[in-house]
């Protein structure tokens, strides 16, 4: 059977880094079994949901380079939902309930206050028809529910927590579609499984109840109206937390447009959360085989996965100074070429720092104070200068046996002279880029001061 994953946001904001580890860890899935990653745009919340979130969800995907192989909006599939709770309505399965979100809050109270578990009592299902038409007489118009059947456990072995094991009596029955006709989560979510043929959902941990109950809704649809399709596997991976061990807001609002924001590659940002979470090593591995061929959910913990932005950081430095030239050229400037890109790439934590680096050698630069004796110094490099295809090795072992300077002392004054910097790319890449013109030059106005 085709390995068929999915990947199912709600266009009601952008994608997050949680999100964005979903739907990489479900195209890895569907990638190592050389099967199918779909993406489904669950938009039946038409208040909520706006056509921009939609542009965005494609375009981080893109930008992560995580194609779907197919896509399916909720909003044009509306009729199969309606298809689907009839058949279910027919099998006595969903059913009426006529309380307002005041009475059913009052009621969890009164079961907290007693020491139960706040689950729903079925009080709508006790009522009679009568009672029933009197309501809707009244004007009050009922929400559905699905029909737990509490015969015997619900069972399932999650590829993440192993076997799991819920009693339905300690569930609610959900509410599947509200008053005004409008569905929730849970029903939708199920028919599009059956009619996309997933094989296999992989989401967080948060959703682990909400299986319970699908899998009851599940083989409820195959028995009332999908008699030849199979349920899916199930799996659950544990949530990201911040570097503080805590749940963080701030990972609620970091996604693709702001790791964009720190020209972040997009390349580190698959690195890390392709492992994070897991008992494999997070390296800075960009190609992209390498990592789906090792990914197993054998290796995904159950520990919180915590997520640090310095570790991010310090990926996209190594996968920045594995790039070559062609991979980057587009964002360069002007008149950096393969050499200079080669020279100033070790210094680098982010691409877009190569400007700042290439003004070393377009100039101009500002060269601090020298002392009266390092002028006197760099007045003879102006003359020691020559110019071949090792023009540093050149001056400086030109200096040396002529001043018997050597180490910081023959070095640093040159580099400040040149670069107006302490540190930076090796001189024996970057004064070759800077041109003998430019060097004599600077190398005359820090003698003279």
């Amino acid at each position: 059977m085709t390995t068929i994953t999915r990947f199912a946001p709600s266009p009601t904001g952008r994608l997050h880094v949680g999100n964005i580890r979903t739907a990489l860890h479900n195209w890895m899935l569907a990638r190592k079994a050389g099967g199918r990653f779909m993406l489904r745009i669950d938009d039946t919340d038409a208040e909520r949901s706006r056509e921009e979130y939609v542009d965005a969800i494609r375009e981080d995907l893109a930008w992560l380079g995580l194609s779907p192989d197919g896509e399916e909006r909720q909003s044009e599939r509306l009729e199969k939902y309606d298809a689907a709770f009839e058949a279910l309505k027919a099998a006595g399965r969903v059913y009426p309930a006529y309380e307002t979100a005041q009475e059913l809050e009052l009621k969890r109270k009164i079961q907290l206050g007693r020491g139960l578990p706040p689950i729903y009592d079925r009080g709508s299902l006790k009522l009679t028809d009568d009672e029933r038409s009197a309501k809707e007489a009244d004007g009050v118009l009922p929400h559905w529910r699905f029909k737990l059947e509490h015969d015997e456990p619900i069972r399932w072995e999650d590829g993440v927590r192993g076997t799991q094991k819920f009693d339905p009596a300690q569930l609610s029955d959900p509410v599947i579609r509200r008053a005004d006709g409008s569905w929730l989560y849970m029903l939708p979510s199920a028919v599009d499984d059956l009619d996309m043929g997933v094989t296999s959902v992989l989401r967080g941990e948060d959703h682990v109840s909400n299986t319970a109950v699908q899998i009851q809704m599940f083989t409820a649809l195959i028995a009332a109206q999908y008699a030849a399709a199979k349920m899916p596997s199930f799996a659950h991976e544990a949530l990201l937390v911040g570097k503080e061990g805590k749940l963080s807001k701030r990972l609620g609002s970091l996604g693709c447009d702001a790791f964009r924001e720190r020209d972040i590659e997009p390349e580190a940002v698959i690195a890390l959360l392709a492992r994070l979470g897991t008992s494999q090593p997070v390296e800075p591995i960009a190609e992209r085989a390498r990592l789906v061929e090792t990914f197993d959910l054998s290796t995904f913990g159950r520990a919180p996965a915590k997520f640090d932005e310095t570790e991010l950081d310090r990926l996209n430095a190594a996968i920045v100074h594995q790039m070559d030239f062609a991979e980057v050229q587009g964002r360069l400037p002007g008149g950096m070429d393969e050499a200079g890109w080669h020279a100033v790439r070790p210094n680098l934590t982010h691409v877009g720092e190569a400007a700042d680096w290439w003004r070393l050698v377009t100039g101009p630069i500002d060269q601090p104070d020298f002392s009266d004796e390092d002028r006197a110094f760099l007045a003879q490099g102006v003359n020691a200068l020559t110019w071949s295809e090792t023009p540093w090795q050149d001056l400086t072992a030109t200096l040396k046996q002529a001043t018997g300077r050597k180490g910081k002392e023959l070095f640093l004054p040159l580099r400040r002279a040149l670069t107006g910097m302490d540190h930076g790319p090796d001189m024996k890449e970057l004064l070759p880029l800077i041109g003998e013109e430019r060097s004599r030059a600077r190398l005359r106005d820090a003698a003279t001061g």
